[in-house]
């Protein structure tokens, strides 16, 4: 049997190299098993909704200020938003599924309508769960705001006015089509649900929502 010369040997490797060079890593990836499987660790909504962020990929919690596992969420999914890159925008949006959750619901958006989420978002967490306090009506939340200025007749006319019982019916209707069962959820893109339940952790839901957002950015690039 005749040796390969040393240069043919050389073109041996050269072609080997090219033919490497074609395969797209997104096939490489594509190959390669999930850790994550759709109808096991998260859910895929039905009937997607446009999140109008433009080219953004949105991720949205689905939460409830009197809900004990959103309490322990929050300060969770806070500091896991803080190290997304540029591309990624966390939203909120309330689950009604009762009356005080209605309140709750106007409750948040005027926080929004005064711009104050980053003072009293996890003020009204801990009101609820530390202070005890139930937030049940506009007499009980005013003091919330007046501690940041806010008079009562422009908290009560934000409160009642149709802008903020017209967002509130969004997010009712939001939260319908996203198909939640409970609180807290995270929606990635409008396409994706994610649970508790289904991951088995608060930390493991965030991990396959990172999965997630990984996958809309390759779906993106394609």
């Amino acid at each position: 049997m005749r040796a390969i010369p040393a240069f043919g040997l050389l073109l041996i490797g050269v072609l080997i190299a090219v033919i490497a060079s074609l395969v797209s890593p997104l096939q490489v990836q594509a190959q390669a098993p999930s850790k994550y499987v759709e109808g096991t660790h998260y859910q895929r909504i039905e009937a997607p909704a446009k999140t109008r962020k433009g080219d953004k990929i949105v991720v949205t919690e689905v939460f409830w200020y009197g809900c004990s596992h959103c309490n322990q969420f929050q300060p969770i999914f806070e500091a896991w938003g803080k190290q997304l890159r540029d591309d990624v925008v966390i939203d909120h949006s309330p689950a009604i599924w009762n009356k005080p959750m209605i309140v709750h619901a106007h409750l948040f958006y005027t926080v929004k309508a005064f711009r104050l989420e980053d003072k009293m978002h996890r003020e009204i967490f801990d009101a609820m769960h530390l202070d005890k306090k139930r937030l049940a009506s506009k007499e009980q939340i005013f003091p919330l705001f007046e501690k940041h200025g806010i008079s009562e007749v422009d908290f009560t006319k934000t409160f009642d006015s149709f802008g903020i019982k017209s967002q509130v019916q969004q997010a009712n209707a939001r939260a319908r089509g996203y198909g939640i069962t409970g609180t807290p959820e995270v929606v990635v893109n409008g396409k994706y649900r994610i649970s508790g339940r289904m991951t088995g952790s608060q930390g493991e839901m965030l991990n396959v929502a990172s999965y997630l957002i990984a996958k809309e950015r390759r779906e993106k690039a394609l």
